[in-house]
């Protein structure tokens, strides 16, 4: 059964971007899909962010979500080496708060495209989303946690007093 295979590999540049990523895994938590963790670099550890790419697909994973400071090229190198999407997150840890990152990740050459989220939580979040769009294509049950999770946030915004 899918729900008991990692569907979705998530990855960021370093160790110290694992506490703002962390909304990202509780919304894949949330939508009850699968996931692993890894730190790669795409500048550090160049040849085992390649090997991950090229052996995702065989491994069951469908959608890299890959978080990146600075102006580190990880979702554009991941995207490189797989036919999967990648969706692409700018951290804002650098002096620049994140504008090195969204112009390393969105602005991709013609014919490697990396789907590209907003800088800071609300695109940490936004990754997870995107992620459970894509996979509902596939998994029905996801898009119903989808259309569950939407309806919340109508209701917080219609009854803001039963938030």
């Amino acid at each position: 059964m899918h729900e008991e295979k990692t569907l979705v590999g998530v990855l960021m540049g370093s160790s110290s971007d694992y506490e703002l990523m962390r909304p990202c895994m509780e919304m894949l938590d949330g939508f009850k899909i699968s996931y692993e963790v890894h730190i790669l670099s795409a500048h550090r550890t160049p040849n085992e962010t390649r090997e991950y790419a090229l052996r995702a697909a065989q491994r069951g994973i469908e959608i890299i979500i890959a978080g990146a400071g600075w102006a580190a090229h990880l979702a554009g190198m991941l995207a490189s080496y797989t036919l999967l999407p990648v969706i692409g997150i700018p951290i804002d840890s650098s002096p620049l708060k994140g504008i090195d990152s969204l112009l390393s990740i969105c602005q991709m050459p013609p014919g490697i495209p990396v789907a590209t989220v907003s800088v800071g939580k609300a695109g940490v979040i936004n990754a997870a989303i995107l992620a459970a769009e894509i996979l509902g294509i596939k998994y029905p049950e996801f898009q119903e946690r989808l259309r569950k999770y939407r309806d919340e946030l109508r209701n917080k915004v219609i009854n803001p007093e039963n938030k």
